[in-house]
């Protein structure tokens, strides 16, 4: 079992940056692939990063290039998604996965955090 953890959301102003954490117990998360996602009111839940748990190849949404960068702290068994040049269409929660093979039995979700961006 993996129990994930997510901080660092809040209320920014357009333009303004956040670093979001994803903060794991139970097991090691550099042997997992991370991603963050998120939701917005009234959609669907999206994709928004990865990382692959060999080499730390990184994956973003078009919609995020540029401006948002996942990390990862084997140390502090810690994932980051630094998150710059806010936009109120960045507004959700945000939620980060882990998951390795079989998905089946390990794909674990913490509970979100929030980001708001006004404008």
């Amino acid at each position: 079992q993996v129990q994930l953890v997510e901080s660092g959301g809040g209320l920014v102003a357009a333009g303004g940056s956040l670093r979001l954490s994803c903060a794991a117990s139970g097991r090691f998360l550099s042997t997992y692939d991370v991603l963050w996602y998120r939701q917005a009111p009234g959609k669907e839940r999206e994709f928004v990063a990865r990382i692959y748990s060999s080499g730390g190849t990184t994956l973003y949404a078009d919609s995020v290039k540029g401006r948002f960068t996942i990390s990862r702290d084997n140390a502090k068994n810690t994932i980051y998604l630094q998150i710059n040049s806010l936009r109120p269409e960045d507004t959700a929660i945000y939620y980060c996965n882990a998951r390795r093979l079989p998905y089946s039995a390990n794909n674990y979700w913490g509970p979100g955090t929030q980001v708001t961006v006004s404008s």
